[in-house]
């Protein structure tokens, strides 16, 4: 530790590069639980995606600096009345390497840090540097005023200015507090590696409830855009849950109300307001073909 009991990224990341590399044509995809992913749905759609049949853990980066547990507390896992092992929060960094897919994806998914950020997001890069990552994506997903009878819209903005053209996204706008992922864009940025944020709308009166529909968006967005497998079905999820929350809403008669009130304004500008998915992707693999050939 320093002197002031901040933690360094030798410190606190633990990465296995040279068991793996080299990746073919690695873009990292993030995913963190807290702030920036309402009901978890942006976790849910990169497990969705990537199945463990094709992932490598290759390193973590280290809890105890990083969170105060009064906060995220750990989890005792019992076996038989038997204490096996106390699960602590974590930040696990896969490589997912399929051959049918174009490309090896490494996978941050982890819960969102309260202590340390700027070392966080130095050790975020650096295994970005040290994986040869081009690209970093970040999912998460918020409260909109949209129906849950509806697909959700995804969403998405660049602090690249080329890249943000290219793919028909918009520069960051908003001023006001953020979370790790703020702070971790303008971090990759300042080292020349280009990021991309992806946002997927949950609906706000569901509260924190899972919603299977927002995760099957992103999850199908992303899935377009990196050029990788469809994931697993998620069908049964959505149609289990649409029961619920069309039960929750028939005993609310002012809720219902609103309900269709947003279905008719979501029909109404029901067009993507970015790119398809699959001209979202094209474009991507020209910005990163491009990329590479500049750094020959």
């Amino acid at each position: 530790m320093t002197d002031d009991f901040t933690p360094t990224v030798e410190e606190i990341l633990t990465l296995d590069a040279q068991s793996i590399l080299p990746l073919r044509n690695p873009v990292m995809v993030v995913a963190l639980e807290g702030w920036f992913d309402m009901a978890g749905a942006a976790s849910a759609a990169v497990e969705a995606l990537f199945d463990d049949e094709h992932r490598i853990t290759v390193g973590e980066i280290e809890p105890d600096p990083l969170y105060d547990f009064t906060i995220e507390r750990p989890h005792v896992e019992m076996v038989e009345g038997q204490l096996r092992t106390i699960r602590w929060p974590r930040n696990q960094i896969d490589v997912w390497r399929n051959e049918l897919a174009s490309r090896d994806v490494v996978l941050l998914l982890g819960v969102e840090p309260h202590l340390s950020w700027r070392t966080y997001c130095e050790a975020v890069l650096t295994t970005c540097e040290k994986l040869g990552c081009s690209l970093v994506v970040t999912v998460g997903a918020g409260a909109e005023q949209i129906p849950h009878s509806r697909s959700p819209l995804v969403t998405g903005s660049s602090t690249n200015h080329d890249l943000a053209q290219r793919l028909g996204l918009s520069t960051p706008t908003y001023q006001g507090v953020t979370g790790v992922v703020g702070v971790l864009h303008p971090t990759l940025e300042a080292s020349d590696i280009p990021s991309v944020s992806l946002r997927v709308g949950i609906p706000h009166y569901l509260s924190n409830a899972s919603h299977p529909l927002a995760v099957r968006s992103l999850q199908s967005h992303l899935s377009h855009v990196l050029g990788v497998g469809p994931g697993r079905d998620l069908s049964n999820d959505i149609n289990q849950a649409r029961m619920l929350h069309d039960e929750l809403v028939a005993t609310d008669p002012q809720l219902a109300m609103y309900v269709t009130m947003l279905e008719r304004e979501f029909d109404r500008r029901a067009e993507s307001i970015i790119p398809s998915a699959d001209d979202l992707g094209a474009e991507l693999e020209e910005f990163l073909r491009n990329l590479n050939n500049d750094d020959e």
